[in-house]
């Protein structure tokens, strides 16, 4: 099992910039794909960002290549997501996932979930 807590989301204005953190409890966390997942109101999860087990890969949705860098910290266990140019569209709870072996990156193909970080993005 592995146990997976976000943090860092709050309020930005439009432009900004918001760094979230996911801390993961388990012995073998550098054995899963990370990745971060949103959901706005009314809309569907969808996926922001991956990360391989090695951290030598990474995956973005269209909608943030660009402007989110997602990074990984095996020692500490520790995966984050660096969002820059923030916009309105970008508000939503923020989910940390992890995937034993993802063939896609789907929010059903994840294993594990944190409970999620709100973002919201003012103009």
């Amino acid at each position: 099992q592995v146990q997976l807590v976000e943090s860092g989301g709050g309020l930005v204005q439009a432009g900004g910039s918001l760094t979230l953190s996911c801390a993961a409890s388990g012995r073998t966390f550098s054995n899963y794909d990370m990745g971060w997942f949103r959901q706005a109101p009314g809309k569907e999860r969808e996926f922001a960002g991956g990360i391989s087990r090695s951290g030598g890969s990474t995956y973005y949705a269209d909608s943030v290549k660009g402007r989110f860098t997602i990074s990984r910290d095996n020692a500490k266990n520790a995966v984050s997501l660096q969002m820059n140019s923030l916009k309105p569209e970008d508000t939503a709870v923020y989910y940390c996932a992890a995937a034993w072996f993802g063939r896609r990156w789907t929010a059903s193909a994840m294993d594990y979930w944190g409970k999620g970080t709100l973002v919201t993005v003012s103009s």
